[in-house]
């Protein structure tokens, strides 16, 4: 008994050493009281094979990878085709599982289904035969495309807020900047946060990317981070040339989309490094004129909470001379739960041809929001505000984008708390390479 009191104190100690290390609280700032975590149960018998938080991803420009887990093994298949109850193709994947401490995972399974026509409802089915019937809409090949864009989610009534939100609005795909799930070590969140977001994310592509309650790093106990986030959400990182599953990037109709990693190496020796100058080298702005970006702690940041910290700072200072000369248009961050938008800048100054910055870590977590602001504002701050919500842009050509950011307690969906036109940097005479 007495070893046994022993292990569980240091699993614990070690376990608040881990909080501590990713928490990503920067010192001096004193967030609100948490919020209790929404607890989503499965609907399926113990015994049944059902697929549950089912998602889809977008993997080259035609083609959609379907991820869902079984209780049980199960064959990695997927039926699919353009009618109701009508499958005239399948494919079939790859499949994996984790422990973590005491947890250990169900099968998670991973098909990638294509090639398939763009603009085009598809009806598919996972696993075993028979089981429920799902949809999605494939995006567009060409201009006009909408992004959906939240973060910091986690699974709270206001979590809930944003989702009825965004399920209202008329997206081609999600885009999430890091932190999804806030399990923070208690895998069985992680299963909770898949059966809430799976009415959404099974309909539309979601592109995610890892923020730090992604990391879920124990030292000596479990010193592989990321091993819940990789075996669940399989990004394309392959196609693109990446080495991992934290940094990747993807073509969508005219846009080329590059999701970062905040908490791997990013220096200039780097893999991530060399992957991203070798990424926005090969940008063909004929046939991608816009390039956004997404991390998860922002470089730029006007809230008092998370400053100081090195996945901002020394990020910030290893690749944003990077990124300037690629001419990237936007950067999305998350991190500080609140929203606040930036002006065109580089270097800390205001630059008709650097990225719009852009925070929107207000999703829902259950955390709560970031209410103090640095005073008075920076110049180079255009709006800030700390309420939970989501964002839109619209992208409707090569040269023009809308960008909104919704408000949860603006019932009305089509009113935008924030919005500004923006016009892409390859349409710029001034900022041409």
């Amino acid at each position: 008994m007495a070893a046994q009191r022993l292990g569980l104190f240091l699993v614990l100690t070690l376990l608040g050493l881990a909080l501590s290390e990713f928490s990503g609280v920067a010192e001096g700032y004193n967030r609100p009281p948490a919020r209790k975590n929404l607890d989503v149960p499965s609907d399926t018998d113990p015994d049944s094979n059902s697929p549950e938080q089912v998602h889809i991803s977008l993997v080259g420009e035609d083609k959609m990878r379907v991820s869902w887990m079984t209780k049980n093994p199960s064959p990695a298949t997927v039926e699919y085709g353009t009618s109701p109850g009508a499958y005239s193709s399948s494919a079939t994947g790859s499949t994996t599982s984790y422990s973590y401490l005491l947890y250990h995972s169900g099968e998670f399974h991973h098909v990638d289904i294509g090639p398939l026509t763009a603009n085009s409802v598809f009806y598919y089915r996972c696993g075993s035969s028979p089981g429920p019937e799902f949809s999605f809409k494939t995006p567009p090949a060409a201009f006009p495309l909408t992004f959906a864009v939240a973060g910091d989610l986690g699974q709270t009534e206001w979590t809930n807020e944003t989702l009825q939100h965004i399920s209202k609005s008329p997206y081609d795909v999600l885009l999430l900047p890091g932190d999804l799930s806030y399990a923070d070590f208690k895998q069985n969140l992680w299963d909770s946060f898949g059966r809430l977001v799976q009415p959404l994310a099974s309909q539309r592509p979601w592109m995610v990317t890892e923020g730090n309650h992604e990391v879920e790093k124990i030292p000596v106990v479990h010193s592989e981070p990321f091993t819940a986030y990789n075996a669940r959400w399989r990004m394309p990182f392959e196609q693109s040339g990446s080495e991992s599953n934290l940094y990747y990037s993807f073509n969508v109709a005219g846009v080329h989309v590059i999701m970062l990693g905040s908490y791997t190496d990013f220096d200039p020796a780097s893999s991530q490094y060399k992957w991203l100058q070798a990424d926005l080298a090969k940008v063909d702005r004929g046939r991608t004129p816009w390039v956004v970006v997404f991390i998860h702690a922002p470089w730029y940041n006007s809230n008092e909470a998370h400053q100081g910290e090195s996945e901002s700072i020394d990020m910030k200072s290893s690749m944003e001379e990077l990124l300037y000369k690629g001419r990237v248009d936007l950067i999305f961050a998350g991190h500080v739960h609140a929203y606040e938008r930036f002006t065109r800048v580089y270097k800390d100054k205001a630059d008709d041809c650097g990225p719009v910055h852009i925070t929107i870590g207000d999703g829902g977590n259950r955390e709560g929001l970031a209410t103090k602001y640095e005073e008075p504002k920076p110049a180079i701050s255009m709006f800030r505000e700390a309420s939970f919500g989501h964002g839109q842009l619209q992208v409707v050509n090569g040269t023009h984008a809308l960008w909104t950011w919704h408000r949860n307690q603006d019932d009305n969906e089509n009113v935008a708390s924030d919005s500004i036109w923006l016009t892409s940097l390859l349409a710029t005479p001034a900022c041409k390479k």
